[in-house]
C-alpha cells in the first residue's frame, strides 16, 4: 500500500482500528503519534496524514492535502467479456494499477451471465479492488467500472473518436504493438470471455470499428492478457 485512500466523508472521523489501513499504519508502515504518512483523496489531491492519538478501538488522523488537483486519467477504455469473480478481482486491482479511464466488464456470447449476480459486485466489493490498484500506483483516481451491461451495449456508447482494437487468438491479423494507432488520443481495448469471443461478438466487433488483434502465439489467461495488452498499449504511447 503505497498511498493510504480515503473517501472526503471518511476523514472527518476516526479511523476504526479493524480497517486494513489503520493495521498497515500500525503493523506495516510502524507510524507512532505524531508520525505523518502518504494519503490521498479518491480522485482528488494527494497529501500528508498524521496520526494524532491511538485509542482502543480507532486512530485519530489529520490531513494536509496539496492544492493541486490529480492530472486527467490515461485516456485508456478496457473492455472485458465478463470473467468469473476471481479473474474479475484480478483485473480491477491490475487495470486500475496500469491506469485506465474506464472499465466495462461485458456479456458476451461465451460468457456466463450468472456472473454479473456474485457478490463481488451487489456488496461493491469491487471498489476495494480498484482501491488497491490504486494504492498501488501512488495514484489517487479510479477508473468508472460497469458491469451490467451487454457488449453491443457499450459499443453503442462508445464516442465515435479514437482507436478501436480486440484481442484474438484465432482471427486477430496483426500484433497489438505494431498497430500505429495506439498513439492515438483515446484507445478502446476489447479482450474476451475466458472462452474468447463468438463469431457474433468478433461480427459485431469489426462492425463498430474494431481491429482483431494478438498478442502472439500463446493463447494468455484473461487477466494475463488485460496485463499485457495494457503494457503493450503504454508502451507503443510511450507511457512505459
Amino acid at each position: 500500500m503505497n498511498l493510504i485512500i480515503f473517501d472526503h466523508a471518511e476523514t472527518a472521523q476516526p479511523l476504526p482500528r479493524a480497517d486494513p489501513r489503520a493495521r498497515h499504519l500500525l503493523e506495516v508502515l510502524r507510524r507512532g503519534v505524531g508520525d505523518t504518512f502518504d494519503a490521498g483523496l479518491v480522485n482528488g489531491p494527494h497529501g500528508k496524514g498524521t496520526l494524532v492519538a491511538v485509542g482502543t478501538d480507532a486512530l485519530t488522523l489529520t490531513f494536509a492535502w496539496n492544492p493541486e488537483p490529480p492530472p486527467p486519467p490515461d485516456p485508456i477504455t478496457l473492455i472485458v467479456g465478463l470473467p468469473r469473480p476471481q479473474t474479475a478481482r484480478d483485473i480491477l486491482r491490475d487495470a486500475t494499477t496500469l491506469g485506465v479511464a474506464e472499465i466495462h466488464f461485458v456479456a458476451t456470447e461465451k460468457s456466463e451471465r450468472n456472473y454479473a449476480a456474485s457478490t463481488l459486485w451487489s456488496s461493491d466489493e469491487w471498489r476495494r479492488h480498484v482501491l488497491t490498484g490504486a494504492a498501488q500506483a501512488f495514484d489517487t483516481r479510479i477508473p468508472k467500472v460497469t458491469w451490467h451491461q451487454t457488449l453491443a451495449g457499450v459499443l453503442a456508447g462508445l464516442p465515435e473518436h479514437g482507436a478501436r482494437f480486440a484481442l484474438d487468438n484465432y482471427e486477430g491479423g496483426v500484433a497489438l504493438g505494431k498497430c500505429h494507432l495506439l498513439r492515438d488520443t483515446v484507445v478502446r481495448l476489447a479482450i474476451g470471455p475466458e472462452r474468447g469471443w463468438g463469431a457474433e461478438d468478433r461480427d459485431l466487433l469489426r462492425s463498430r470499428g474494431f481491429t482483431l488483434a494478438h498478442l502472439g502465439l500463446r493463447p494468455l489467461r484473461t487477466e494475463s492478457a488485460v496485463v499485457a495488452g495494457l503494457a503493450v498499449v503504454k508502451t507503443v504511447r510511450g507511457q512505459m
